[in-house]
């Protein structure tokens, strides 16, 4: 028997599941607010709205829930999907002066999270940085799936955009 993963690409009918939901939020404000005032992945999961998302995607498999309640807690966050850049190459650039959005500095100590949990409030930050405008694809499967794959990846991404940390 094999695993089935979720899997978080543009067309994937997860990821068309987690945008829906998170379009949603717009028109369910008090969600969208109870979960932006969560802190920690538990008070996310005591949410209905939480809740909705985990059992619209318990079909295409098995749910990871504190790896889902990071998802859901920083996508209540975002203010707009900003495609085609990944989150790392986004936090690389931006700035008018042609500066990192998000400094090499906080963004090495971010690759050194290695819990969700203490991924929450770091990414939040990040997210406050950015201005709430995010690839909210790459945003979900790299939350999702936090381990050292995926840190590598972004140290790969962020550093072709901004070699120079400025």
């Amino acid at each position: 028997m094999s695993a089935t993963y979720l899997r978080f690409e543009d067309d994937s009918p997860e990821m068309q599941v987690i945008t829906a939901w998170w379009q949603d939020l717009d028109d369910n404000r008090g969600d969208r607010a109870e979960l932006r005032r969560c802190s920690t992945l538990a008070e996310v999961v005591f949410t209905p709205a939480y809740h909705r998302l985990r059992l619209a995607l318990l079909k295409f498999g098995p749910v990871k829930a504190d790896s889902l309640a990071l998802v859901a807690g920083l996508a209540a966050r975002v203010k707009n999907n900003v495609p085609g850049n990944t989150l790392a190459e986004q936090m690389a650039t931006g700035k008018a002066d042609g500066s990192a959005r998000v400094s090499g500095l906080r963004f090495r100590r971010l690759l050194k999270v290695k819990g969700q949990e203490e991924l929450f409030p770091a990414m939040t930050r990040v997210l406050a940085l950015l201005g709430g405008a995010v690839n909210l694809q790459s945003l979900a499967g790299s939350a999702y799936y936090w381990n050292d794959k995926t840190r590598k990846k972004w140290a790969f991404e962020y550093y072709s955009q901004s070699p120079s940390e400025q």
